[in-house]
């Protein structure tokens, strides 16, 4: 069996290393990549794979990546060899699994981001909107900002984002946002009541999550006018205590509020993914300015160490593997 490196996240926080492995061998109904780009998700591969104490098997770490197809299985028949695709894999120079072909006049750095812009369609798609009304987008890490320019087919109003960190309130402003709140800076609850006029926002979408997104979500509370709604997409967790990781919630305030969690669409995430892949292609949803690193695929440790340590200079990283 050909072998090739992968990255690993071992025992201990932050013990990611590339290693060898034997190349993974499609199913029947897969195909396997030599992957030319991957994205590293920062929020979910961070925060829930790279502090863990514990190991992480090497098929969680990663989902975004884009390549050329080098082996299919037996009942393939649609794709062949040399076509582009893009799989749900780790960081890898292969991976093999379900697959979406990738047009021809779509780059594989923008390839990279159609599972997370099908997301963000999607979620985009459950929350309950009516035309012309406030939406606020807590935390602008990719998965928020994808949102709030996936949001835009849903005609609200306006738009406003909040963040804490300076340089995804310049690229959420870049992206189409109305209004940036910067709440390193500012009290983003009063900065809301005054944007719509002590009201509150008809729609607040909570994208934050891990630590931080507990107390994003008790502002969220604050932010949502009577009968409005929040909606959570976020992943939440607290310290190692039992149930620090729990969200609070104040029946007084959320009582004449509607709660909404995750994704919830009749149609299968394909066809989401058809809109997703036809946003990217018109630069509906724009992902270039998301993307502030291009790394070396042999630089992946150091990619993912940079990101955990300077959260203030990176959004996007791309690792690029020929």
């Amino acid at each position: 069996m050909t072998t090739m490196l992968r990255l690993e996240k071992l025992a201990g926080v932050g013990n990611v290393q590339m290693t060898q492995a034997e190349r993974p061998v499609p199913g029947d109904d897969e195909v396997q990549i030599k992957v030319n780009r991957s994205l590293i998700s920062r929020g979910s591969e961070l925060f829930r794979r790279y502090v863990m104490p514990q190991a992480v098997p090497p098929r969680m770490m990663g989902y975004s990546t884009a390549g050329r197809i080098t082996a299919v299985g037996s009942q393939v028949a649609e794709v062949q060899c040399g076509e582009r695709a893009n799989i749900s894999g780790p960081h890898a120079q292969y991976v093999a699994g379900a697959y979406g072909h990738i047009p021809e006049s779509m780059d594989d750095e923008t390839a990279t981001f159609i599972g997370l812009s099908t997301s963000a369609v999607m979620w985009a798609r459950t929350t309950p909107i009516e035309p012309g009304d406030d939406v606020v987008v807590l935390g602008q890490g990719i998965v928020g900002n994808l949102y709030m320019q996936a949001v835009r087919e849903r005609q609200p109003g306006r738009v406003i984002t909040v963040d804490a960190t300076p340089l995804r309130c310049r690229i959420s402003s870049e992206c189409g946002a109305d209004h940036v709140i910067d709440v390193s800076s500012t009290d983003s609850v009063q900065a809301v009541k005054d944007l719509t006029a002590g009201k509150g926002a008809d729609v607040v979408v909570e994208c934050v999550g891990g630590t931080a997104g507990i107390q994003s979500f008790e502002q969220a509370q604050h932010m949502v006018k009577s009968d409005g709604v929040l909606h959570l997409i976020a992943l939440y967790q607290g310290a190692q205590k039992p149930g620090d990781g729990l969200l609070s919630i104040d029946s007084s305030l959320m009582m004449s509020k509607l709660l909404v969690g995750g994704i919830r669409v009749p149609e299968p995430r394909a066809k989401h993914r058809d809109d997703a892949v036809q946003m990217l292609s018109t630069d509906t949803i724009r992902v270039a300015p998301l993307i502030t690193h291009r790394m070396p695929w042999e630089q992946t440790p150091e990619a993912y160490h940079f990101l955990y340590e300077h959260p203030d200079e990176a959004m996007a990283v791309i690792l690029e593997w020929e």
